[in-house]
């Protein structure tokens, strides 16, 4: 399994599109649930280790942040981003994730990767690499659609 070791710069630009969950709409009164806005924001960790998190995006399903990033990484498997609903009350409502595996934004020899990801869940691979050891560099710029 490959692993990331070095100075990992991460910048989350949007996301389209989010669904609210039916836990999100409990409170939701009126005939149509449908148009139910979120107060979005994304949690970031690197396997287990919460990174940071972006600013809540007040009643939009398609929030915009351009939040950055930095940590240093040691033996990095897998970055992890989940989407919530900042609830008024009570622990907040989870909307969506993605779990993207360093192998995959390492295999083409880039020190930057820049895509969209659905937000779901994507189970992690498996594959006969060698670790990576070297200390680096890597940039990466996610978006975000359901």
């Amino acid at each position: 399994m490959v692993v990331f070791n070095g100075l990992l710069k991460i910048k989350i630009c949007e996301a389209v599109s989010l669904k609210p969950t039916a836990w999100s709409l409990r409170h939701a009164v009126g005939p149509r649930p449908q148009t139910f806005l979120l107060d979005p924001y994304i949690a970031l960790n690197v396997d287990d280790s919460r990174i940071g998190q972006t600013a809540t995006k007040q009643k939009t399903n398609s929030p915009a942040w351009h939040d950055e990033f930095v940590t240093d990484v040691c033996n990095g498997r897998k970055i992890e981003l989940a989407v919530f609903h900042d609830a008024p009350i009570g622990y907040d409502d989870f909307v969506a994730n993605c779990t993207i595996q360093f192998e995959e934004l390492l295999q083409n020899g880039s020190r930057h990767f820049e895509d969209w990801h659905r937000t779901l869940k994507v189970p992690p691979g498996a594959c006969g690499c060698q670790p990576e050891t070297k200390r680096s560099s890597y940039t990466a710029v996610f978006k975000m659609k359901s």
